[in-house]
């Protein structure tokens, strides 16, 4: 009955006015259902409760709590399910939250909802369905450790996408780890593929009061990348890849003109490169079918080289860093120059997984594990 009466409610709704309302994300549900329905289903229930919730709200404060409390639970929920299913697979989590992102923006609650209400709720979704609001640390372990992942990218080309390092964050968050009798909690959240997001400081205001407080002992930044694991020694300032991110906007930049992002209206601050200071050593003695590189390649306007420290990159113009010019090597550059900024001790930077093809549970398996290795080998030096 509850599917029968959404269905209702959204043929009610021509099919250009919903479409006019859409983001470019969401108008890719319709082609991800088709290509793959098993995944697309797996949390339509919880997508009809909420619906159904949403539009009994009779005032702002309910529509925030059913928001909030379906945004947590979608994240718990999903946790829950790949780690019993033994899937591997994020993509169930992340077209959810898109078809709940979809519900907010085309189906109206009983009271007025401004432009401005309904974007806050948007944002209150995303913060609540990636983790952002999950970040309590619960255990007395030794030591405290905080990842992120990145959602599937450039589904236009495979629209059944994973994401290895989302696999990863959903699979390690909660998991304590223990390596010569020091124990660590992992505490992980979901990242958009998007740049605007980024220009809007998301990384820097998730990251603030750890490096304020220096309450974490090691943050890690996690994304898909090339042929084996590569440790990003050198991460970059511009941007400089022409593909575009999940709303399809470009960076702007390219090889010969690579650009400054942005942080709230202004360019980002900092040096053209910044230095990681994850116990890179240690982490490279994770036994897994991967090499894990400490990569020290980056790209200048003068000429790719490989430093051995700072000193050789001083007064270069970057065009990539160790970790590319799109918003891998971004989050990266962003977290350190933030850390370096707010004088903080905690040891940071980015792992670069190997690549998968669209979905390869069995690879995906292989990556976590190695992942999970590599941060039980840093624990004696954080």
């Amino acid at each position: 009955m509850k599917k029968n009466l959404l269905f209702l409610t959204l043929i009610l709704i021509s099919p250009a006015t919903i479409a006019a309302k859409l983001t470019v994300e969401e108008l890719r549900i319709e082609k991800a259902e088709k290509a793959m329905p098993d995944v697309m289903k797996v949390f339509d229930r919880q997508l009809l409760n909420f619906t159904e919730q949403w539009q009994r709200a009779d005032k702002f404060d309910q529509a925030r709590d059913a928001v909030i409390s379906h945004g947590e639970n979608l994240w718990r929920d999903a946790k829950q399910q790949i780690a019993e299913a033994n899937s591997f697979d994020d993509r169930p989590l992340f077209w959810a939250r898109l078809k709940f992102s979809k519900a907010i923006r085309t189906l109206d609650p009983r009271f007025k909802l401004s432009a401005v209400e309904r974007e806050s709720l948007l944002h209150l979704l995303e913060e609540s369905s990636r983790g952002r609001t999950d970040l309590t640390y619960r255990t007395n372990s030794n030591k405290r450790i905080l990842i992120t992942g990145f959602d599937p990218f450039l589904l236009d080309r495979h629209i059944d996408q994973s994401n290895p390092s989302g696999v990863a964050a959903m699979l390690l968050d909660g998991q304590v780890i223990s390596y010569k009798g020091i124990t660590a909690e992992i505490n992980t959240v979901m990242v958009p593929v998007r740049y605007i997001d980024f220009d809007q400081g998301i990384i820097e205001d998730l990251l603030a009061p750890y490096y304020a407080l220096n309450n974490v002992d090691m943050i890690i930044t996690i994304s898909m990348g090339r042929k084996d694991f590569d440790l990003e020694h050198f991460p970059g300032k511009r941007r400089s890849v022409t593909f575009p991110d999940n709303l399809n906007v470009s960076s702007g930049g390219d090889k010969t003109s690579p650009i400054i992002s942005k942080l709230n209206k202004e360019l980002l601050p900092g040096a053209e490169f910044v230095e990681f200071s994850l116990p890179y050593q240690a982490m490279q003695k994770a036994k897994g079918d991967y090499k894990i590189n400490d990569n020290r390649k980056v790209v200048t306007l003068a000429k790719a080289m490989e430093p051995n420290s700072l000193t050789e990159l001083a007064g270069k113009i970057a065009v990539s860093g160790s970790g590319g010019g799109y918003l891998s090597n971004e989050i990266s550059y962003r977290s350190i120059r933030l850390r370096d900024q707010l004088n903080s001790s905690i040891p940071t930077g980015h792992i670069h997984t190997p690549r998968i093809k669209q979905f390869e549970p069995e690879i995906e398996k292989k990556i976590v594990e190695q992942i999970k290795g590599m941060l039980q080998q840093s624990l004696s030096d954080i």
